[in-house]
């Protein structure tokens, strides 16, 4: 492993780059799902369905070379290039998109897929006092990730603007200030009811977007337990459905929920208009008094209800997994004061 790393034979990262304090939390991860895809590991699917006449959040299995879209390529025949930008979604931007977490190419440098890459715990501090069965992971969003969702929903129906535009048309071009709060507060209603039609119509066509690689602990304490690890995906469906059901629709002034869900519909209007827009300009504008990098955060309570495999409860590797997917000579890069490295080391050296 060139790299110390499994399956990262080639990256846009040195060795030296992967145990960096900002790089290993997705170098890390990536290589664990190199490691299920050479064993034929599929990974936890969140996706959302619609029965019996309603959206809903389920949990089902995914192939990681449908992760990675790279059909029957081995991880030597991939390359992983780290926080850049996916280039096919450029043409829907005038201005410079955002680069995403993690861009799956081939050794030709054909584009694959674009990644949003978290490394979490489990359980977080809301949950390690409930029973294990209810034990739950954090997430923190980027900005970056809910544009790169609205992208990715606009590219997979780009065909069909003329219905995206019919669905969003009548209560988009009644808003007259994007950027205006109490307008805005007072039309989130109607653009989550233009969303849930958008997804009751193309929910066939969400694809991945966030690959969440959880490492569990024995509760409070640092050592891992006995099944340690396993990777969460959640498409770009499901995973709009965090900040679109977390909105107060009696709320009087914006939240960072309602905030992603405006900026969502508001992208997918303007692109099935004219099929290109400034999308930094539209996450500068629709900022709304809070910081503009992170978009919002839900605890492990929340992220419970959508996330409702067994496999929270028994990850599918085991602790001893990280002796194949880390080289032990490597070990001594990890920073001690990073919580997640610390138990990395402990669990190494034991």
């Amino acid at each position: 492993m060139p790299s110390g790393l499994f399956g990262i034979d080639h990256s846009n990262r040195s060795v030296d780059d992967h145990w960096g304090k900002n790089c290993f939390n997705s170098s890390y991860p990536t290589a664990t799902a190199c490691y299920m895809l050479e064993h034929n590991i599929s990974a936890v699917y969140i996706k959302l369905d619609y029965v019996d006449g309603c959206l809903c959040v389920v949990s089902d299995q995914i192939p990681i070379n449908q992760v990675f879209n790279s059909a029957k390529k081995k991880t030597s025949e991939l390359f992983f290039s780290f926080e850049s930008v996916f280039e096919p979604y450029q043409k829907y931007s005038f201005d410079r998109i955002d680069s995403i977490d993690l861009v799956v190419k081939d050794l030709e440098h054909n584009f694959l897929s674009p990644i949003e890459v978290k490394l979490t715990v489990l359980p977080d501090n809301s949950t390690c006092e409930k029973d294990e069965a209810q034990w739950g992971s954090e997430i923190v969003i980027r900005s970056a990730t809910t544009s790169y969702c609205a992208l990715g929903m606009f590219d997979a129906v780009s065909t069909q603007c003329r219905h995206v535009r019919e669905i969003f048309e009548d209560a988009c071009s009644s808003i007259q200030m994007w950027d205006n709060d109490f307008e805005l507060t007072h039309k989130i209603p109607t653009l989550c009811n233009c969303i849930d039609e958008f997804q009751k119509e193309y929910y066939q066509h969400q694809k991945p977007l966030l690959m969440q690689t959880i490492w569990k602990t024995q509760g409070k304490s640092p050592l891992l337990a006995d099944q340690a690890f396993d990777i969460v995906v959640w498409s770009d469906y499901a995973f709009s459905r965090l900040f679109i059901d977390g909105c107060n629709t009696e709320a009087k002034t914006m939240s960072r929920h309602m905030r992603a869900t405006a900026r969502l519909a508001r992208c997918l209007w303007e692109l099935s208009r004219s099929g290109i827009i400034r999308v930094n300009d539209i996450y500068r504008q629709m900022a709304f008094g809070s910081q503009t990098d992170k978009e919002f955060a839900i605890n492990g309570l929340k992220w419970k209800r959508y996330v409702s495999s067994d496999r929270t409860i028994s990850p599918i590797l085991p602790r001893t997994a990280v002796h194949e997917i880390v080289e032990d000579e490597y070990i001594q890069r990890l920073s001690p004061e990073r919580r997640f490295d610390q138990t990395l080391y402990f669990t190494i050296n034991k």
